[in-house]
């Protein structure tokens, strides 16, 4: 493990707004948005949207993902896999922008005011609200600290599919309705394909880095051929599930309306097969531009055409 940095010992000023919003990672706050957005659609299409816990439930979920990107951003350094050597944007606790402790300390903060949110939700949707913010938050921290990092272990695709596809999408559905549509399954596999993709270009483009910290993603495990597969793989599922929802009478033909993405996915799926390193910020901002418009056409979709 590479020796600890002077980031943890030497003093740092008081951090300015910019770094904490360097810190927070708001280009990744699509996978926030976009299941959210896209579970609100399902609900109105249902005929049982309300904004009131709608708006709720995009406050909680931005909440729990920039708590877990300062986390994140915290047990990297510490494990070591955030280094000098690091080629995606920087960290502010390895940069020495942020103390290490106030990083820790503001994502325990992001949590407390997740569970805030969490509790008028609770009162709104009953106990599975709290079995899913619970389940949010826990995994949000298991995701790199804890004895057995999740993101460490390979299950980092896993974690993202279920908790920004699945997770994200129902919980924000149940509660406006209290109920799942059938097509809630579907909408929930497109909307965690679009925010696994945002993993997979992170990780192929800190192959040889999370190697060398033996952080074991998929893609530092089985190769670069592997990560650029997958990719291809999560981009096919993130277009075809909507049309499989139409496909299967679960939505109208409005849900379609997503394919009007697929421009905006080209680019970064050219970078991602061919190029590696650092030019891969490039991909990683081309596919949350792509996640944010394909999530929010298909909760227009779901919203105008309906859902069963």
């Amino acid at each position: 493990m590479p020796s600890p940095s002077p980031a943890l010992s030497r003093p740092v000023s008081a951090p300015a707004l910019r770094s904490w919003l360097l810190a927070a990672r708001p280009r990744t706050l699509t996978a926030s948005v976009a299941p959210v957005a896209v579970g609100t659609g399902l609900a109105f299409g249902a005929g049982a949207g309300r904004w009131g816990p709608a708006l709720a439930a995009l406050a909680g979920a931005l909440l729990i993902q920039v708590g877990t990107n300062l986390s994140n951003d915290y047990y990297d350094f510490r494990k070591g896999a955030d280094t000098e050597e690091r080629l995606g944007p920087t960290r502010v606790t390895q940069s020495g922008l942020i103390a290490p402790r106030a990083v820790l300390g503001a994502s325990g903060l992001c949590f407390a005011a997740a569970t805030a949110v969490g509790l008028y939700l609770a009162a709104v949707g009953g106990w599975p609200v709290v079995a899913i913010g619970l389940a949010s938050m826990l995994a949000g921290w298991a995701y790199t600290g804890g004895p057995a990092p999740l993101g460490y272990l390979g299950l980092g695709e896993l974690f993202v599919l279920v908790f920004f596809g699945a997770v994200a999408v129902a919980g924000t559905v149940w509660v406006q309705a209290l109920a799942l549509p059938s097509a809630t399954s579907l909408a929930a596999l497109s909307v965690g394909s679009t925010a696994t993709l945002l993993l997979t270009v992170n990780n192929l483009r800190d192959i040889e880095t999370d190697r060398r910290a033996k952080k074991r993603t998929l893609a530092a495990r089985f190769g670069v051929g592997f990560a650029r597969a997958e990719y291809a793989l999560f981009l096919a599922l993130a277009f075809l599930a909507p049309v499989a929802a139409f496909w299967l009478g679960l939505s109208g033909p409005a849900a379609l309306v997503s394919l009007a993405a697929l421009p905006l996915a080209w680019p970064p799926l050219r970078l991602v097969l061919r190029e590696r390193g650092a030019v891969l910020n490039r991909a990683l901002a081309g596919t949350a531009r792509m996640q944010l418009l394909h999530g929010l056409l298909l909760a227009a979709g779901f919203w105008a055409g309906g859902v069963r």
